[in-house]
Formats: C-alpha cells, structure tokens, sequence
C-alpha cells in the first residue's frame, strides 16, 4: 500500500543525536579512565587541543569528528530546553 503523505526528514535533528551521542561515549570514557569529563571537555572546547581528551576507547577522534562549534551550539540548546 503506498504512502500517501511526504515524510520529512530532519537533518538537523540527526546531526544532534549524533553530537549527543559521541558526547555521551566521550563523557563515559573519560569517566573511566578517572578524569572529571566535564573540565576536559571544557578545556577541549575552548583550547581546541585535543590532547584534553584520551584516546582511550577512541575518545579523542570520536570527538574530533564533530566542530567545536556545533557541541557548544548543542550544549546550549540542551541547557535553553532544561531551564524553560
């Protein structure tokens, strides 16, 4: 049976999970390995030296294949929709 209505697709959307989602695997990693995710995400973020991040798990290029920019603009989405 066809499908009568257009499905949209939302690359923006995508492109977010995707950010989510190899945040989340870079957090987790940086977790076990003892250090505080959050400043070496930070000092990452701002610096752009990836030696903030470890390679272990493949954190480090996991984290490079995502602009800084878009996971400061998803960090702060993020932050807008959990404080309205």
């Amino acid at each position: 049976m066809p499908q009568e209505q257009t499905s949209l697709f939302d690359i923006k959307e995508i492109d977010a999970e995707f950010t989510r989602s190899i945040l989340g695997e870079v957090f987790e990693s940086l977790k076990e390995r003892g250090y505080n995710p959050t400043n070496q995400i930070v000092g990452y973020l701002i610096s752009g030296d990836p030696g903030y991040i470890s390679s272990y798990k493949d954190a480090r290029n996991r984290i490079q294949e995502i602009d800084r920019a878009k996971i400061v603009e998803i960090l702060l989405t993020e932050f807008q929709k959990s404080n309205q």
